[in-house]
Parts: C-alpha cells; structure tokens; sequence
C-alpha cells in the first residue's frame, strides 16, 4: 500500500467515481490510476467500488470504510509536512557543532560570523576535541554537526559530506638543518629528528604514522597536541619538527618558522561535515552547511542532509570539485 494509492483513492471518489476526471485533476493516466485501485484492492484483501463492467458505479461498505482511513492518513501525512516546513522555517534554536582545535581556530571563524549576520536569533555551541571525543558527543546526541577529517570509522551512523583536501605542513625553526638551502625534506630525514605534531587516535590508525610504516620507519614523536599554535610553540622551543594542517598557519609564522610544503610525503586527507540521520533537518543548518560549502550545489547539500545511506552522498560528492586547502588560503607561501 502506498501514500500514491490513497490519492488516487480520494481522487476518485471526490470527482464523482469518474476516473477520467480524477486523472486530469492528478495529473495522471486514466489507466495507471484504475491499476493503482486494482493493486490496492489486492492488498486489503476486499472490493472497494461496485462496478458494472469497466464503469465504477459505487463504495462498498468495506469501501468507505477504507476512504475514512485513507483521508485520515493523508492529513496525517499533511501534518508531518507541515510540522517540517515549520521547523525549516524557523528562526531561532541551536546549533551544536564538534570539530577539532584547527578546524574551530582557523577555518570556522569566517562561517560563523556571516552566519551570525544571516540568523542573530540561533545560539551557537562549539566542542572541540579529538576524533574520539567527537564521536563520544555524536552518541550522546549532544552536536548537531561534527566536523572531522578522516576517521570515519567512527561516525557509521552520520551521513558525512565531504568539504575540502589538505596535505600537511612541515615547520622548523630557521636555524634547523632542514631549513638550510638544498637540504632534501624527505620521510627519510624527517625519521632523523625529533617530531611534534597532532594527538593520534587511541587505535594510533594515521596516515601520518602509516607512511613511515610503509618505508620501514619509525618516527620519532616527542610530543603530540591537540592544538596547532601549542605545537608551533614548541617548534620555536626547538623541542621538534612541527608537522600539522596547512590552514593553522599564519603569515606570522613565516617570520621565525620555516614553512615546507608536506604533500609528497603524507596522503591527502579530507575533513567532513557529518549530520546524524535521525535528526531534524532545519533550514539554518543547511545554510550553515551552504555557506562552509559554497562549492555544493544546494539541492545536493539537502538530498545529503536527509540521505538514508553514504552511498548516495559518495555519488553526489563525485559531481563536486572539491578544493585542496593550504597555506595560501591565509597569504602564506610554502617551500615545496
């Protein structure tokens, strides 16, 4: 039974029995909706309209019966709609987002302010924490939104649309071997010298420490943050070479760090918006997805908003020219 074959259903009894009428007025054939009544009429197991040859002259009992449930189920139907156009529609709430240190510090600022402009009335709420940590939220049903690159593992029941690629950054103090004119940056010599980069996940599953398993290397990470200004702190220290996300850094940071390009040694990696599937969709949230996603088409972000699989969403990713993120995207050149 279908929400179709009651409208069509009401269709009919509505315009006089007469079936021809009712396919004008639903935009339909006259044949597609007596085969609709004819399935219908299987399922439920009884005969709604009397007949005399192929003209329908009346409801059954069972018939009419049957119409008083059908209207009754589609205002229901009308009011779920409503109830979501309303919240849609609405103003005011909250937006709950958990995304990592650099994403909070230096891609979001810019989102936030002109959706702060767009919907004053929506109070926003920002964690930040590592993938682990943003998973633990997403369980508690406490985020609306969490932003993460990689580990997807973590996030089966969220549908997640992918933002943008970014290959990491190397940083040494000026006075650093590697800095030095014609010195070779390879995961070789990154091997040689103590490292500092982001907190790994509890499971230690990382692109970063994986391309150095696959040249049978063992990094030596003396210290590990989650915040990318905490390790550039210690790169000037002298305690290591920093190794971190592009967007975390400044122009500011050219004046006494040496900045490396990183994108031959490491895989690219792509940081995701993901939505939970249970959750009411509001229009302010799919504009706050539309202003971090620009380069989405619109009508894309909402079927991947409500998609009730990641298959779906893949295949809408693959008509998106996604941007590879870097330094540049603050002014800052890299050494590559």
């Amino acid at each position: 039974m279908t929400l179709q074959q009651l409208k069509y259903l009401l269709g009919v009894v509505d315009n006089g029995l007469n079936i021809t009428a009712a396919s004008e007025r639903l935009y339909t054939s006259q044949p597609g909706i007596s085969k609709q009544l004819r399935r219908l009429e299987e399922e439920v197991g009884v005969q709604i309209f009397s007949r005399k040859g192929k003209a329908l002259v009346g409801v059954t009992p069972a018939g009419e019966t049957i119409v008083e449930y059908a209207r009754r189920i589609l205002r229901d139907v009308d009011n779920i709609r409503s109830v979501g156009q309303e919240l849609m529609a609405e103003q005011e709430g909250t937006l709950s987002i958990a995304t990592t240190n650099t994403q909070a510090r230096y891609v979001l600022p810019d989102v936030i302010s002109r959706f702060r402009e767009q919907y004053p009335q929506v109070a926003l709420e920002l964690h930040q924490g590592t993938s682990e940590q943003i998973a633990d939220l997403v369980a508690e049903g406490r985020v609306d939104f969490a932003i993460v690159t990689g580990s997807q593992s973590l996030f089966p029941e969220l549908n997640r649309i992918p933002c943008y690629r970014w290959d990491r950054i190397v940083l040494t103090r000026k006075d650093h071997p590697l800095a030095a004119p014609g010195s070779e940056l390879s995961l070789k010599s990154l091997a040689e010298h103590p490292l500092v980069t982001y907190v790994f996940s509890a499971t230690r599953k990382s692109s970063f420490l994986g391309a150095f398993e696959q040249q049978g290397l063992e990094p030596n990470v003396v210290f590990t943050a989650w915040d990318a200004d905490v390790i550039k702190t210690y790169v000037r220290m002298g305690l290591g070479v920093g190794i971190i996300a592009p967007m975390a850094v400044v122009e500011e940071d050219r004046e006494d760090l040496q900045v490396i390009c990183g994108d031959s040694l490491f895989p690219t990696v792509t940081t995701w918006i993901g939505l939970p599937r249970d959750r009411a969709i509001r229009r302010y949230m799919i504009d706050f997805i539309e202003l971090f996603l620009p380069y989405w088409p619109r009508q894309s972000i909402e079927q991947a908003a409500v998609a009730d699989n990641q298959e779906l969403i893949d295949r809408l990713a693959t008509e998106v020219d996604l941007p590879t993120r870097g330094s540049h995207d603050h002014g800052v050149s890299a050494d590559c």
